[in-house]
């Protein structure tokens, strides 16, 4: 997606996958800054370990790192996966580093479930549904008409997860993992390049993949 994106915007870049080990974490961010690489995406399990070493940080959640002059800026893109939702009443589930982005950006009441506090999901009377745990197999709640789902998760294959496949069937406002993915890493582009991002070669190589 973001190398369709480089070179839909003429630029010679590269988006490449690093693992890291948690007690090793210091040492990557340290060496990409040296290097003079231009930005990086964090996923699980880093995205709050990360904020400690940033100079400056949106939150308490990162999920991309700028690199400008010597400093480190780090940005959570997650919340443009919901921008433009409208909802009084939102059941949120999940307490990881998602769930924390999510929330300052969801307007009106939010009821929290996670499996180490409040289970099961009560959807009773929301108009939103956001899934921001990876659960993809498993029905987390049975969405109802007239509600709008967002899930984060997304399979490999492209194939709809159970919450998404359940929604769709019940005639929801659905925004897959896919799509998320999608305006999250547009919104990553954005910060690293100071350019517009080309949203539908990105949707497009999604897809295709």
């Amino acid at each position: 997606m973001q190398n369709a994106a480089f070179a839909a915007r003429g630029l010679d870049w590269m988006y490449v996958a690093c693992d890291v080990e948690p007690e090793r974490l210091a040492e990557a961010v340290r060496g990409l800054a040296a290097l003079g690489v231009a930005g990086a995406n964090v996923t699980i399990p880093h995205k709050q370990a990360v904020v400690a070493l940033c100079d400056e940080a949106d939150g308490d959640s990162v999920n991309t790192l700028v690199f400008d002059e010597g400093r480190v800026l780090g940005f959570n893109t997650d919340r443009e996966i919901i921008a433009g939702i409208r909802a009084e009443r939102v059941c949120l589930i999940g307490a990881g580093g998602a769930a924390r982005a999510l929330l300052p950006a969801l307007g009106g009441e939010v009821r929290t479930f996670s499996r180490s506090e409040r289970w099961p999901p009560d959807p009773d009377g929301c108009d939103l549904i956001v899934n921001a745990t990876p659960v993809r197999d498993e029905l987390v709640v049975q969405p109802r008409p007239g509600q709008t789902v967002v899930d984060l998760a997304y399979n490999a294959d492209g194939g709809p997860t159970a919450l998404v496949a359940a929604a769709l069937e019940a005639g929801c406002e659905v925004v897959d993992g896919l799509e998320a993915l999608v305006r999250q890493g547009a919104a990553s582009f954005e910060r690293w390049t100071g350019l517009a991002a080309p949203v539908e070669v990105m949707r497009a190589a999604v897809r295709a993949r």
